[in-house]
């Protein structure tokens, strides 16, 4: 522990923020169908049916998972040193979290996480007395609470794929948004060619609907969260558990996410990925496992994180400035991408957009050392806690 502030949960709170980068790139290089399903787009090579392999075991809403973890669990921090005055400070909080994320959508980044941490935090004063235990029960209701709604979903599609009826209601909107359909993603494309002023427009007058698709992630994300405060209340992300117990954990968690993970990619690879399957594989079925695996990391990063060397102060130093350096990441890749940019966008193949997410990734890495040295608190986090603090 460093100046009050634990230095493995910084390290990994930076950790979370790089891994949100390598799946975020796609959301900005290519059309929104390829986010999950690689035949979509980008997908030319051997190396870009490696890269969506490891990136869908290994990363894809894991990192996502573990930063609302750790979003859960300084919210929790926050509400045990509030003395009894809860509700008005942690809803200014999320009030002001949810103004930059909408702001940050608008402009950048309409995948944003920010306006949905925003909404589910506003439940976590309701869950910040209860034992770990009970945050875990309630982590895993809301998991499958995602799991039967997203069956009901999905569920028709799948049928209707294996039954052959490709032309029902069900199977199109699937293709439309998570397969192939051609004319689905010329429409993509001609969206990420838009121009500033237009994406602006967009995106504003979408504001509406977008508040739906918010709601719908409202379960995973409070379960997340919910799982996150019950591992700071037993004192496993405080850094006060045994690493061979971490160690131990991590491996079960993985042994079981792993295969899993790697049998729903067989699953979505062998039916050639059509989009009823790829949504019901990456949607549904997988969020178990992605809690199970963002778990496993967070385990085995606050074991490696131990003693302080200069891994964990660099990734420290990202995670210190983590609100910044995630919106500072959409703005790399918006000038390397966007159409007011560089204009790289439905250029790059998977395997070529994975190496660009690099760039911003080294940037947080050498920015954020120097920013603390000389200006301490980042400048999102300082608006961020100034803001709440005014509304409060």
């Amino acid at each position: 522990m460093q100046g009050g502030r634990i230095l493995e949960l910084d390290a990994l709170r930076g950790l979370a923020v790089i891994g949100i980068a390598w799946m975020n790139v796609y959301a900005f290089a290519l059309p929104l169908q390829a986010y999950y399903n690689p035949t979509s787009f980008g997908y030319e090579s051997a190396a870009d049916r490696w890269v969506w392999l490891v990136s869908f075991v290994f990363i894809e809403d894991k990192f996502r998972t573990l930063f609302a973890m750790l979003f859960g669990a300084g919210c929790l921090i926050l509400l045990e040193k509030s003395e009894g005055q809860v509700w008005r400070a942690h809803f200014a909080r999320m009030a002001i979290l949810f103004a930059i994320g909408l702001a940050h959508a608008t402009l950048l980044a309409s995948n944003d996480v920010l306006r949905a941490y925003a909404i589910a935090g506003l439940a976590l004063p309701f869950l910040y007395r209860l034992s770990s235990p009970a945050l875990f029960a309630v982590g895993v209701g809301l998991i499958a609470l995602h799991l039967g709604s997203g069956l009901v979903a999905f569920g028709s599609g799948v049928v209707d794929f294996y039954a052959g009826r490709m032309g029902s209601d069900a199977s199109l909107f699937a293709e439309r948004n998570y397969g192939q359909d051609p004319a689905a993603i010329a429409y993509a494309v001609g969206l990420g060619e838009e121009g500033f002023s237009e994406r602006v427009a967009r995106r504003a007058g979408s504001i509406p609907n977008s508040l739906t698709v918010l709601l719908a992630s409202l379960p995973l994300n409070l379960a997340a969260m919910a799982i996150g405060m019950g591992l700071w209340r037993n004192r496993m992300l405080a850094g006060e558990w045994r690493t061979f117990r971490m160690q131990r954990l991590a491996l079960v968690c993985a042994a079981i996410a792993i295969p899993a993970s790697l049998a729903i990619a067989w699953w979505m690879a062998s039916t050639g990925f059509p989009g009823a399957i790829v949504g019901a594989g990456a949607l549904v079925v997988s969020a178990p496992l992605d809690t199970l695996l963002g778990v496993s990391y967070a385990l085995l990063a606050m074991a490696f994180f131990r003693g302080g060397g200069p891994v964990s102060r660099f990734l420290a130093a990202v995670g210190r400035l983590s609100l910044t350096n995630y919106v500072a990441t959409s703005v790399a890749f918006a000038v390397i991408f966007a159409s007011w940019g560089l204009g790289a966008f439905g250029s790059v193949s998977r395997s070529q957009a994975l190496a660009l997410s690099f760039v911003p990734i080294v940037g947080m890495l050498v920015w954020s050392p120097i920013w603390l040295k000389f200006c301490g608190q980042g400048p999102l986090e300082r608006l961020w806690r100034a803001a709440s603090k005014a509304l409060s």
